[in-house]
């Protein structure tokens, strides 16, 4: 047995390499190349380095935020808007929370059947959810502010990647009736027209936030960081009384329909406090549903419109004659036969009144007593008047759309003007601001403010001094009358009650043209001793053959003042029968 062979010397392997005879590694290396390796590596480490404290220490938060991006969400947490509220606390305006869908559109399930039962459910066609359903967004409402039933539909399908919240809803109970005095919010909850608009601030309240982390499919599975809680808005007392006003516009509906108007107004002030009690307008809509919606529904008639008021104005020229102590109550007014040439104009009543008193010149509303009035007056003198009643001036209530009217200044004032100007012809006014000059009637001679927020203070309201108490009282008396036998509008009385007012009718105007359309009025006290309210009415353009103010708007004036002073719980101050005898005097046609 031979012995096993011995390693070669030099240490060679078992190939028989040399290493140490290698000339790789025998050849000498030389230090540079050492040194630019590791200042390479220190380098390369250098630079990761001043990355990690780049982007851990001095731009964290972008990464941060971008981190929390892909997991934490806020979430709004909306806050619930005030109620708006009538004199007695009931709702005519509150929120009840409705679910609303949305969706991530790249999360959605792609699958056709289950996309056509989403949009069945959803009542829209596949195309429009397709088109919501774009693959670029991140984000899509599906359907805001949905009903219960269109809720659980979608819910039931199970939708990967749909999902729900809660929003607020607003509703309106008075509907149609109080439309015009609450207004309506937008589908963001926020105000547009009348009450919701002018208090928007108020009742809008502030949303909160809450920060979570959540799934990939949407669901929340913990809280980060601070809950906000959301603060609701404040409710808002109106003056309104919402059985007032449902009864008003009920009355002036049925009077637009009857006599086939464009549109009609009621204005119900309570004289004591200045507080509007019923603004009502028809057309109307309903401000929980806005589709479809015109602009003569949603006209604030009452607030917006001006007209020419017409023998509305003869109290007032005819109460400045008696403050001014130009004329008393028994003065005899020579009428004529009915026809007054003045200045290159003929100035003409319905029929002859001849030689009457001041009282009958208002109760008979006759244009050539009034003109002859005025004649005695200078235009600035009726101009202030006018303008302390409030005329040509925006009325001061936090309302959307109040309009000022027109009044010129007295100083281009030519006679003629004037004289028209007595008759209610050359200046404009809304049935609004008439309402609130009648005050200066039923406050002893005071015009007041007026307010659609309910007063809160017991104190008494004062405004400012137009006439004499005497002459105001003294005017009442004179309205009385032509609210009855004898005068243009005894379908104004009320019974049980004394009423005061004057009717008015007015040509409309249509260019620089005067023609056969009409606008029928009255503005009215009751009680007249202790009056508690003024209510004025208007019909627009009646066309069944009787345009006439006593006739279209006195009944609507009757029947609205009954049922007020009722709910008021004002006792009768007239004996009923002799009222009902009274009542079958025929009416005085008025002149206008």
């Amino acid at each position: 047995m031979s012995a096993a062979p011995k390693p070669s010397k030099g240490g060679a392997s078992a190939r028989g390499v040399s290493y140490a005879t290698s000339p790789l590694l025998a050849s000498k290396t030389p230090p540079w190349r050492s040194r630019f390796l590791v200042a390479l590596v220190g380098l390369a480490f250098a630079g990761l380095l001043g990355r990690a404290v780049w982007l851990q220490v001095i731009h964290k938060d972008f990464i941060q935020k971008q981190g929390e991006a892909r997991y934490a969400h806020t979430l709004e947490l909306p806050a619930s808007r005030g109620r708006i509220v009538d004199r007695s606390g009931q709702v005519l305006a509150s929120s009840v929370a409705v679910p609303s869908i949305w969706a991530f559109p790249k999360e959605v399930d792609t699958d056709p059947e289950k996309r056509a039962a989403l949009a069945d459910a959803l009542g829209m066609s596949r195309s429009e959810l397709d088109a919501k359903l774009n693959p670029e967004g991140r984000f899509v409402w599906l359907k805001r502010l949905a009903d219960d039933e269109t809720a659980n539909r979608v819910k039931a399908l199970r939708v990967k990647g749909v999902y729900q919240d809660r929003e607020y809803r607003r509703k309106y109970p008075e509907g149609e009736a109080a439309a015009h005095v609450v207004g309506f919010t937008n589908i963001e909850d926020r105000g547009q027209e009348g009450i919701e608009l002018a208090f928007q601030t108020e009742l809008q309240g502030r949303a909160g936030s809450r920060s979570v982390v959540r799934d990939r499919l949407g669901r929340v599975v913990e809280d980060i960081g601070e809950l906000v809680p959301a603060a609701n808005g404040h409710d808002v007392d109106l003056s309104i009384d919402a059985k007032v006003q449902f009864f008003a516009y009920q009355r002036v509906r049925d009077a637009v329909l009857e006599h086939k108007a464009k549109a009609g107004s009621v204005v119900v002030l309570d004289v004591q406090t200045g507080e509007v009690l019923a603004l009502a307008n028809y057309p109307s809509y309903d401000p929980g549903s806005r589709t479809n919606l015109t602009g003569e529904q949603l006209r604030n008639r009452a607030m917006t419109d001006v007209f020419e008021p017409g023998s509305t104005m003869k109290p007032f020229v005819a109460a400045l004659a008696l403050e001014t102590h130009r004329v008393t109550p028994e003065t005899i007014v020579d009428t004529g036969n009915g026809k007054f040439p003045y200045q290159g104009a003929v100035i003409s009543d319905t029929k002859p009144h001849g030689a009457i008193s001041v009282r009958q010149v208002i109760q008979m509303s006759s244009n050539i007593g009034v003109t002859k009035l005025a004649m005695q007056m200078q235009a600035r003198e009726m101009h202030e008047m006018f303008t302390s009643i409030g005329l040509g001036q925006r009325p001061q209530v936090n309302f959307p759309g109040a309009v000022t009217g027109r009044l010129r200044p007295y100083k281009s004032w030519r006679p003629i003007e004037q004289a028209t100007m007595s008759y209610g012809y050359g200046l404009s006014a809304s049935l609004f601001q008439l309402a609130r000059a009648y005050t200066t009637f039923a406050r002893d001679g005071e015009v007041i403010p007026v307010t659609l927020q309910r007063r809160q203070e017991p104190d008494p309201v004062h405004g400012i001094r137009v006439f004499s108490p005497s002459v105001a009282r003294e005017l009442r008396q004179m309205l009385q009358m032509a609210a009855g036998p004898g005068g243009t509008a005894p379908d104004a009385m009320v019974p049980g009650y004394s009423v005061g007012g004057k009717s008015g009718t007015a040509h409309k105007q249509v260019g620089k043209t005067y023609v056969n359309k009409y606008r029928s009025w009255f503005v009215g006290i009751s009680p007249i001793d202790k009056p508690r309210i003024v209510v004025a009415v208007m019909v627009d353009e009646p066309s069944t053959g009787v345009y006439y103010g006593g006739k279209v708007a006195g009944p609507v004036f009757s029947q609205v003042v009954a049922q007020t002073l009722r709910l008021m719980q004002v006792p009768p101050d007239l004996d009923v029968k002799s009222q009902i005898v009274a009542s079958k005097a025929p009416a005085v046609e008025e002149s206008f």
